[in-house]
């Protein structure tokens, strides 16, 4: 496909408006794609911020997009204006430690952080491990995310990790999770599917909880907060509570921006989009990040029946 002027002059000026850019679809929010949410999160454990721009509303940029990089695939990334690959790159890059320099970033230092195994734990990670190693030099390994989700896996040592042993096991912890794994306690709990690993982490930020009542007293004072709307634009003009703003990507970076200790009160349809809203913002460093119980709908049910419900 040949690529007009027009298309590549505004490519070349959105690669070149920001040191990091990556096209995607969805955004950081909401990524469209799995392929998308795996650079994101790569991203999000070496960056505070970047540029995004989705491409699933930009059609011309998403065809454009192949002819200027010679890459037939989205995700892709640009950092100071020079294309540096898709997602099997970008996550090859990430596990070889390359992407701390074509990204500018200083590797964290290397921590080993102290781990708590229980005697049960530690039996069911040997079980665990004998069960689904599939090859040679495959290890137990214990990742922590920048929003704090804990994921316990069997893979191959990569560059940057560390080994860390406890109560008789080893695990592989990547450097980028060493520091938020200080500390850890791993035990395993009855569920109701049967026994499951429990992973706690006393580094975790937690995130509050209003009602709808509380939310409404809120309103009624003078206390400043931000109230967030996390919903679509489409249900936005459909119902909404007086005061909040939509959250979509130019408030997303004016939030940003905003101090970390910013009070910020998220809410969407029933609740679940807010609570995921708010593990984002912790991430980020924000520390009084609250979501509404129950979303607009349990608004209009108890606070304001005049919001229209759908």
């Amino acid at each position: 496909m040949s690529l007009d002027e027009a298309t590549r002059s505004r490519i070349s000026e959105l690669v070149e408006s920001k040191e990091v850019v990556l096209f995607m679809k969805g955004n950081p929010q909401s990524p469209q794609c799995g392929f998308s949410a795996r650079v994101v999160k790569i991203l999000d454990a070496y960056l505070p911020e970047y540029s995004t721009l989705d491409v699933l509303s930009n059609p011309d940029i998403r065809e454009g997009l192949k002819s200027y990089s010679s890459w037939p695939t989205i995700p892709q990334l640009y950092v100071r204006g020079e294309f540096i690959g898709g997602c099997d790159i970008i996550t090859e890059m990430s596990e070889s430690g390359e992407l701390f320099e074509a990204l500018g970033v200083e590797p964290p230092p290397e921590v080993v952080p102290t781990l708590h195994i229980t005697d049960k734990a530690a039996a069911g990670l040997r079980q665990a491990a004998e069960q689904n190693a599939s090859g040679a030099g495959q290890q137990l390994r214990l990742s922590v995310s920048t929003s704090f989700e804990s994921a316990l896996s069997v893979g191959s040592k990569a560059k940057l990790d560390i080994e860390v042993e406890s109560n008789g096991v080893t695990l592989l912890v990547d450097r980028l999770s060493a520091q938020r794994a200080e500390g850890i306690t791993i035990d395993i709990i009855d569920t109701p599917r049967g026994p499951g690993f429990k992973v706690d982490n006393p580094n975790a930020p937690s995130k509050g909880e209003l009602s709808v009542q509380d939310l409404k007293q809120l309103l009624d004072t003078d206390e400043k907060f931000e109230l967030l709307d996390v919903r679509t634009p489409r249900e936005f003009e459909t119902a909404r509570i007086e005061g909040a703003h939509l959250l979509d990507e130019a408030e997303y970076e004016r939030i940003q921006a905003l101090p970390k200790d910013t009070k910020i009160v998220l809410f969407c349809h029933h609740g679940p989009r807010g609570a995921n809203m708010a593990d984002q913002l912790l991430a980020a460093g924000f520390t009084n990040v609250h979501n509404v119980v129950g979303g607009i709908e349990a608004w209009s049910d108890e606070i304001d029946a005049s919001v229209p419900r759908y």
